[in-house]
């Protein structure tokens, strides 16, 4: 069975299985991942690719928040067999229109190595977010791997369980014929975990297709 064939199979199971997502947080309010200012809170995610005529493989990250600090750490993110470890200040503003931003600096090591200063940040209003997160990695060991990494999500949730929307991306870990990356997601959360599919480049090339599950704690 190709990577199309397997797409094609989970894209109709996740649809099939929004009615099932429903019944569980019928008439429910999202819980609540918000931790008081002295207590940590952590998220994990795992982002497995389907890359199209090239190895597929897993992304996973890990971020721990307490306060105004923020840690991370992450592998096969900047390039595959290279992790990264990093650390940042936590800002945020607005109430109905909310704003959150992480600047941040890390460390690099494996097949890629070298420092990285990046940010995450997002903006949301009602049913409405735009997140964002880059990097800019300076390799130490040839000047010619420096490289900047961005995500991009525009995403709308007409009910609290399930979003759709638009996602980019840029990064040196697999390769495609295009430098930045433009696709679909839909995702679908129950209480502290998520579940989203994103479709890149589709009708360009090939489609890479992205599956995160993520947990938060």
């Amino acid at each position: 069975m190709t990577a199309t064939q397997s797409l094609a199979i989970l894209a109709v199971a996740i649809l099939l299985s929004g009615p099932v997502w429903a019944q569980t947080t019928s008439g429910a309010p999202a819980s609540s991942t918000e931790s008081p200012p002295d207590q940590w809170a952590y998220s994990f995610n795992i982002f497995g690719y389907i890359v199209p005529r090239d190895r597929s493989y897993a992304s996973p990250t890990f971020d721990a928040d307490r306060g105004r600090v923020h840690f991370g750490a992450r592998y096969n993110y900047e390039d595959q067999e290279t992790g990264s470890l990093w650390v940042g200040y936590n800002f945020s503003a607005g109430d109905k229109l909310a704003l959150e931003v992480t600047p941040m600096i890390g460390g690099v090591f494996g097949n890629t190595t070298g420092v990285a200063p990046g940010y995450k940040a997002s903006l949301a209003w009602k049913r409405v977010e735009l997140s964002t997160e880059g990097e800019y990695v300076f390799d130490t060991k040839d000047r010619t791997g420096n490289f900047f990494y961005s995500w991009m999500e525009l995403s709308y949730s007409p009910l609290e369980w399930f979003r759709v929307g638009l996602a980019a991306q840029r990064t040196k870990a697999y390769h495609t014929d295009l430098d930045i990356q433009r696709g679909l997601l839909i995702g679908f959360s129950h209480k502290r975990m998520d579940f989203t599919t994103y479709v890149f480049n589709a009708g360009w090339t090939d489609p890479t297709v992205v599956l995160s599950l993520g947990f938060r704690f």
